[in-house]
């Protein structure tokens, strides 16, 4: 069914049409941003300014070419494993932060090519229980960095531990915490997991980082942290002009293998979780507006390589504030504009309050977006799913803490495969699907053999984007011999939006085929006859 709401205007129209409300929004998403901004930026061991250089970027200059309405440019916490890796493995300090800037650097080149060449689409190649158990294992590495900075423990004690060894060493950091410290840290986090369980809706509108800062940092000044604690239990950031400049150095490109290695991930792995955020926001978009994940990767992209030139992280769509955005009322790109030029007037006129707050209370934040991501209830819905997803899933998380991010999507991507081989995939359909598509009068129908798998949707999602609205289309699967779980999950998704545009969809032909679980998008295998 179509939207019948009145779109809002775009562009200086939008502007005026808009402005109080994108403002209002605006501002709400700059009080949930800045704490953690700063948070992402410290545990990515970079200056904790540049966190909020890359917001300010990511909403005063990307929001006016950005492919996607309502989403928030900024930081993410997803990246803090490669961001923070890439700087310990080009020598770490100060000189790993300039030779990993050049590594973004050119990421963000990528980033752009990715949009020019039309590769948004790319996303739908990962298998998608790869994908959530790359979240879990990237939220595990957040929590396993952010106990010892939680602990207010001398940061020596988990210099160059990998995250396993994290983990490992947490009895050696309860045994060094400081108390005072750890206390502001412990209201933190409960006030941060617990804030989803009020009920009253004007207290809920309240950011939960905002009442965490206005709590935390009233208690460090009664503590007297200033001159009782070290340096490292509170942020510190200095001033913004004296930092903006070409902090960026491509004397890492020496150490090739290491270069070329963050620069795919920090391309590939940014790229997809901005995809996965505009793919969620448009879905949550009350005008039901479809963005351009192409100009938007364009737009990141541009964003990325002017951030990491002058110093600051890369920035994603980020899932949190985009939110947060849509649900106090944002309208327009401009709640993107004003969340960064809020921050920008706030670093100018008021940084003094910003080396107030102490690092255990951003940790807390962190910790808090850390078991999101790794929630055990993210176990319990992918073994729903099916035994095979639970496997591959695992093993994401597994080679992910052992080795790196690339190893570990890797690692899911083959798992993946093996699986669907083992299920009846034919060897020729791994990377192939043959699609035909045939019209009557007003319905369109879609044959797929062999097999529709993950890794050759591409190929089908061109010949499903290639219809034109309005028609009955039928997805004909009888001729297949396995539909892997991704497959399943984006049908069902290419289904809804198509109808959301006056269209239908039926999916046929899998009365021969057994469900490897109870999941309504579990994985569909022929009968054996």
């Amino acid at each position: 069914m179509k939207n019948n709401l009145e779109l809002p205007k775009d562009g200086l129209a939008g502007l005026k049409e808009n402005f109080a409300s994108d403002a209002a929004s605006g501002f709400i998403v700059f009080l949930l941003a800045l704490p953690l901004s700063l948070g992402i930026a410290k545990a990515s061991e970079f200056p904790p300014i540049m966190g909020l250089l890359t917001a300010i970027i990511g909403g005063i200059i990307v929001s006016l070419f950005s492919g996607s309405r309502l989403t928030i440019k900024g930081p993410a916490a997803g990246l803090i494993v490669i961001v923070a890796g890439s700087v310990a493995e080009f020598g770490g300090g100060e000189q790993g932060w300039h030779l990993a800037l050049g590594a973004m650097v050119v990421a963000g080149l990528v980033q752009i090519l990715f949009g020019v060449f039309k590769l948004g689409k790319m996303m739908d190649f990962f298998p998608l229980s790869a994908v959530q158990g790359m979240l879990v294992a990237i939220g595990l590495i957040i929590v396993g960095k952010q106990i010892p900075v939680f602990l207010d423990v001398n940061p020596i004690l988990a210099k160059g531990k990998e995250p396993l060894e994290l983990f490992a060493s947490i009895p050696e950091f309860i045994a060094n915490l400081d108390p005072k410290a750890t206390l502001i840290g412990t209201i933190s986090l409960i006030i941060m997991m617990g804030w989803p369980y009020i009920k009253n809706p004007i207290i809920k509108k309240v950011p939960a980082p905002l009442v965490v800062l206005a709590i935390a940092i009233p208690a460090e000044l009664w503590l007297n942290f200033q001159t009782t604690e070290p340096k490292y239990a509170l942020v510190q950031i200095g001033n913004l002009l004296d930092n903006i400049k070409i902090n960026a150095s491509f004397d890492g490109f020496a150490q090739t293998g290491i270069f070329i290695k963050f620069v795919i991930m920090l391309a590939i792995v940014g790229t997809l979780e901005s995809l996965l955020t505009v793919k969620a926001m448009d879905m949550l978009d009350p005008f039901k507006r479809k963005s351009n994940a192409n100009k938007d990767l364009i737009a990141i992209g541009i964003g990325n390589t002017l951030a990491a030139f002058l110093g600051g992280l890369p920035m994603i769509s980020e899932v949190a504030r985009s939110s947060a955005n849509i649900a106090n009322g944002a309208k327009t790109r401009w709640a993107n504009f004003f969340h960064g030029f809020f921050i920008l007037a706030f670093l100018l006129l008021a940084a003094r309050f910003i080396e107030l707050i102490p690092n255990t209370a951003l940790a807390a934040m962190l910790i808090t977006v850390g078991i999101k991501l790794s929630h055990p209830k993210v176990f319990i819905h992918t073994f729903e799913k099916g035994k095979e997803q639970l496997l591959i899933f695992l093993v994401t998380i597994f080679f992910t803490l052992l080795v790196d991010l690339l190893a570990g999507i890797g690692a899911g991507i083959v798992t993946e495969i093996l699986v669907n081989l083992f299920n009846g995939k034919p060897l020729k359909a791994i990377f192939s699907a043959p699609t035909e598509v045939s019209f009557t009068e007003d319905a369109y129908l879609i044959e797929i053999s062999d097999a529709a798998v993950f890794s050759n949707y591409l190929g089908i999602k061109r010949k499903l984007e290639a219809l034109p609205a309005g028609f009955q289309v039928t997805i004909d699967l009888s001729r297949t011999h396995l539909v892997d779980h991704s497959v399943m999950e984006n049908l069902e998704q290419f289904k809804v939006e198509y109808e959301q545009n006056g269209g239908s969809v039926a999916l046929i032909g899998l009365e021969s085929h057994e469900s490897l679980s109870g999941h309504k998008a579990a994985a569909m295998k022929r009968k054996k006859d």
